[in-house]
């Protein structure tokens, strides 16, 4: 068999576009937890499962920020999207109110149900 070249990445999984490195992983331990939200005037399943935090992210655009309560407080986020399908693939921290939790400002929260390993 023939190696692997190039980095391990992590990619969108409708499209395979890819959308972040494996050395930015900064945690594999985020749990999210399903909740039910209003939003655009239909409701949503919440967010639920596993999600990995990740310092950048490539090939995604990031939509409008909003706060949310999650369980870590309030922080105020914006959904993050694959650029090719538009799939929604997690959310980047914009600000976090409480000071425990600023360490997540500017990093990327990616569910792992939304992306798939490349070059593994």
């Amino acid at each position: 068999m023939g190696e692997v070249v190039g980095p391990r990445l992590y990619s969108c999984c409708n499209c395979r576009n890819h959308v972040a490195l494996h050395d930015d992983v900064i945690s594999k331990a985020f749990q999210l937890v399903r909740i039910w939200l209003l939003r655009k005037r239909r409701k949503q399943k919440g967010r639920h499962g596993r999600a990995f935090l990740f310092s950048h992210a490539m090939n995604v655009n990031v939509g409008p920020k909003e706060d949310r309560n999650l369980i870590t407080g309030l922080h105020t986020v914006a959904d993050v999207y694959c650029c090719d399908c538009h799939e929604v693939l997690g959310w980047k921290y914009e600000r976090a109110y409480e000071e425990t939790q600023k360490y997540k400002e500017g990093k990327f929260i990616l569910e792992k149900s939304r992306i798939v390993k490349e070059n593994w």
